[in-house]
């Protein structure tokens, strides 16, 4: 009978080396799989069973009730964070389950330029890769009340930049980042002002930073075109932008603005009306808030582009009125 135990249990003994030196071998071992690369997104709350069950569908050729062992036996099956993951023909079991512990997802990008107007920004989420698209179907008003915007206009609301996602999130889940940027942005660009910059509240500073943003061609020249509309403003004169008649013309501008465009009368017509006009015409980006609030000192009321990005900046109509002669119509 002791000779029959000590034969079972070092039976055993092998067995569990055994299966140990295999479990080792296994789990840093490349997984098998049907392409070079596999993606999976994790929806919160999915077990460990489930999550076995999607890598083995989404393409990693190994026993389904393996990759589920493993990571229960792990210890770590509950710290498996919810996202997008991408794996390569490289990973191991032991890779897969720590970068799913670490949240190492793969993202994507969507970014927003600088002077884009809503209607570019809702064309960028369409093209993203991987965004769940919920916006498409309903209207720039109804969007702008899902956001918070209960006046239906959400123009000038969303902060320009890069913004990375995991696989599967939704494009209403992006553009509350970028609300949430630029009004944090705004917020603090206001606190900061100059107290002799003639704007009542942080909305009429974001309509104009959307003004200066549209007008400015080249960076150094931001702070002076602020300067020449705060002047404008202090003075009563009318803003005269060309961009907010652009903006007030929507589908209707062909590229070509005209006289008679000038003369058409739309609440951001800032050739027919005087002061700001009621929302911003684009998203301004963080140095045009900020030139907005702190514009340079500056005795021009008057600019014109020259054709090469810069501006040429004038004190009075006529030195204007000769810049315009030069730069736009080619005469001396």
């Amino acid at each position: 009978m002791k000779r029959l135990l000590w034969a079972v249990i070092g039976l055993t003994v092998v067995a569990t080396a055994t299966l140990g030196g295999l479990a080792y071998v296994w789990l840093n071992a490349p997984l098998v799989l049907r392409s070079e690369h596999v993606e999976l997104s994790i929806e919160p709350g999915t077990s460990v069973r489930a999550i076995a069950q999607a890598w083995v569908a989404a393409g990693v050729e190994e026993p389904e009730e393996l990759l589920y062992q493993w990571f229960r036996w792990s210890g770590q099956s509950r710290s498996i964070r919810a996202g997008s993951y991408e794996i390569d023909e490289r990973t191991t079991p032991r890779e897969l389950l720590a970068r799913m512990v670490r949240g190492d997802q793969t993202l994507q990008t969507v970014r927003f330029i600088e002077g884009w107007t809503f209607r570019q920004v809702r064309a960028a989420l369409l093209r993203a890769p991987h965004l769940r698209p919920t916006l498409q179907d309903m209207s720039d008003e109804q969007i702008a009340t899902l956001l918070g915007f209960q006046d239906g206009h959400v123009e000038g609301w969303i902060f320009p930049d890069t913004y990375a996602y995991s696989r599967g999130v939704s494009d209403l889940t992006v553009l509350r980042r970028a609300v949430a940027t630029m009004q944090r942005h705004v917020e603090t660009t206001w606190q900061d002002r100059r107290e002799d910059v003639p704007l009542r509240s942080a909305y009429e500073l974001l309509v104009l930073a959307s003004i200066v943003e549209k007008e400015t061609g080249l960076p150094s020249d931001r702070g002076r075109i602020a300067g020449v509309f705060v002047n404008r403003l202090k003075m009563g004169m009318p803003l005269q932008s060309d961009p907010t008649v652009i903006y007030g013309l929507g589908s209707e501008f062909d590229g070509n603005l005209r006289k008679i465009d000038l003369q058409t009368d739309t609440p951001w017509n800032t050739y027919t009306r005087r002061g700001l006009p009621p929302t911003p015409i684009a998203m301004p980006g963080l140095q045009a808030l900020r030139a907005v609030a702190r514009p340079d000192p500056t005795p021009a009321l008057y600019f014109v582009a020259r054709g090469d990005g810069s501006s040429e900046f004038s004190n009075t109509l006529i030195e204007h009125n000769r810049a315009v002669n030069q730069y736009q119509r080619g005469s001396p």
